[in-house]
């Protein structure tokens, strides 16, 4: 399998976990608009290409599958999904599988706000959100929510922005200084995320693996304990039933009184996949099934419970060439 793998970054262990499954046959092919992106040098070969808001991002990435023969695309940060969700038919017609959701979809995940409200018109439990300062002043006033509220951006990833608010005044010139801010119930429970693959042929969920956080920073959680629970495994099936999710996803999970609800979708490979993929669970091997035509069987709770993964920092060094 032939597979490009777009902005990079940071990602190197995935990178080498890609390399460790498909072996010397494969040709992994990584992109970023930096030279300095350390994953760009675990893959097979390197290209730097414009920023993804370029006009000629897209045509970059045509001529490298071109030249690269490359059968499946991805990329690692969620600005791009929507990037690659629109020019889907580009990619297929020259037979690559576009590991990201259709464009619908991807527009609900990266808007934290139009997901709540998806979610709640499908029925499905999650965080209660307010939109504006306006629909909160109405909900609080009816006494539906109170402080200590959670308030982030409306779209962006790594929790950036996001952080906890104790009193009106804060609240309301934190949304002044950023309208694009949502607010949000505080979920002072029990954090959590599951690794979901979507199946490219058969369009279901064929592989799911549970961990609760044990501890996060603004990149995401650094620290996880693998768990099962088919309740969950239930839940994620309603969730992803109204969606067109498409290949790796990340789904981030509270769970509260005995419930679970969903807080958000980032549809690409999660940061703590890396711990899916310790544990046993190789969403590497169905993607190579699927550039192949072949659907993958479902197959749920094939891992370990209470398996830690912990992150720690590692460095590339390298001579560079201008």
């Amino acid at each position: 399998m032939n597979i490009l793998m777009c902005s990079v970054g940071r990602r190197g262990e995935l990178i080498k976990n890609f390399k460790k499954t498909l072996g010397e046959a494969s040709l992994l092919v990584a992109t970023d608009n930096s030279k300095y992106a350390p994953a760009l040098y675990f893959a097979d070969k390197q290209y730097i290409v414009p920023r993804i808001d370029d006009p000629s991002y897209i045509d970059t990435l045509i001529e490298i599958c071109k030249k690269e023969k490359i059968n499946a695309i991805a990329t690692f940060i969620d600005p791009e999904i929507e990037v690659l969700s629109k020019n889907r038919a580009i990619f297929e017609d020259m037979g690559i599988t576009v590991l990201a959701p259709y464009q619908s979809t991807a527009a609900i995940c990266f808007n934290k706000y139009e997901f709540f409200k998806h979610m709640r018109k499908n029925g499905i439990r999650t965080v209660q959100t307010y939109g504006t300062l306006e629909e909160f002043d109405l909900a609080f006033k009816q006494n539906e929510i109170n402080f200590p509220v959670f308030v982030k951006p409306r779209t962006g990833s790594g929790s950036v922005g996001a952080r906890k608010i104790f009193n009106y005044e804060d609240l309301k010139s934190a949304v002044e200084a950023d309208e694009t801010l949502i607010i949000q119930e505080l979920m002072d429970c029990v954090d959590m995320d599951a690794d979901i693959y979507i199946d490219t042929v058969s369009k279901e969920p064929v592989s799911i693996f549970s961990k609760r956080k044990l501890s996060t920073t603004i990149g995401g959680a650094n620290k996880t304990i693998s768990f099962k629970d088919d309740i969950l495994v239930d839940f994620i099936k309603k969730i992803v039933s109204v969606l067109e999710l498409y290949g790796p996803n990340d789904i981030d999970f509270f769970y509260k009184n005995g419930e679970y609800y969903v807080s958000e979708i980032n549809p690409r490979f999660g940061g703590a996949y890396l711990h899916a993929y310790g544990a046993g669970v190789d969403f590497i091997k169905l993607i190579e099934n699927n550039t192949k035509g072949v659907a993958n069987k479902p197959e749920f709770g094939n891992y370990e419970e209470n398996v830690v993964m912990m992150m720690y920092d590692s460095v590339v060094i390298k001579k560079i060439e201008d």
